[in-house]
């Protein structure tokens, strides 16, 4: 049976990836953006299937507004993958010893603004209507291998990707009752659009070496896992390492 299914900062990377598996399944999917509409609309017309849609918005001041658009478009939210985030990159490197104080400072605000309240207020409003409409609804966080790793240049990336496991475990318990789960996935590195300059030189050779596998990952790898935990309830407070065992934790 389809699905209304939103995926955040869906425009390219991973977003992208993730919007295509669910679409394959035959959900219908809101592709979500920020500011790369050329880049939302590439991905709207490579979904298969029909019943997609493309909205507009930032989730840190404008996520009720972005979820009832989602809501009237999809006919529905039954899922809701929170995937839009700042990530690491070489411009959002704020290692303690070497940025400015202005620089950190920036860098803190946008992640939590970004990375944590917008998934949270997302989660809220998209909960909500799940709660109203009486669906047995999903959430999927889409955390990270470096809130457990930590990430010594990206402080604030590992910092805020624990908290939104936190969050979704806190969330897991109390959603439960109203037939909603409540996940996330935590993976290593993706090779991403964005990130693909890190793949090349030492650097590159250096990522592929934390792998076992001598690789990293390709964004269908995590989306598949992403489809599975917005397919089974009893997934409801699990935190997927998705690392290649790239990092073991107990």
């Amino acid at each position: 049976m389809s699905r209304g299914v939103l995926v955040t900062g869906a425009a390219s990377g991973l977003g992208r990836a993730v919007a295509l598996a669910f679409a394959g399944r035959g959900d219908r999917v809101a592709v979500h953006y920020n500011s790369n509409r050329t880049d939302a609309e590439a991905t709207l017309k490579s979904l298969p299937g029909n019943g997609h849609s493309i909205l507009q918005g930032d989730i840190t001041t404008s996520a009720q507004q972005i979820a009832d658009a989602a809501e009237e478009a999809l006919g529905g939210v039954d899922v809701l993958v929170n995937n839009a985030a700042v990530v690491t990159t070489t411009a959002t490197a704020h290692p303690l010893a070497e940025t400015s104080f202005e620089h950190w400072q920036r860098m803190w605000r946008e992640s939590v603004d970004v990375n944590l309240l917008g998934a949270a207020d997302m989660t809220y409003c998209v909960a909500r209507h799940m709660i109203g409409r009486g669906v047995q609804g999903h959430v999927v966080n889409v955390g990270s291998r470096g809130a457990f790793r930590g990430e010594p240049d990206h402080p604030a990336y590992g910092a805020t990707k624990a908290a939104l496991h936190s969050m979704g475990q806190s969330l897991a318990v109390s959603l439960a009752p109203h037939g909603i789960s409540v996940a996330s996935v935590a993976p290593g590195f993706i090779a991403t659009e964005r990130v693909a300059d890190w793949l090349t030189g030492e650097r590159g050779d250096a990522l592929r070496a934390q792998s076992p596998f001598g690789r990293v990952a390709e964004p269908p790898e995590i989306a598949d896992a992403i489809v599975y935990l917005a397919s089974s309830q009893w997934a409801s407070g699990a935190v997927l390492d998705l690392n290649g065992a790239s990092y073991l934790r107990t």
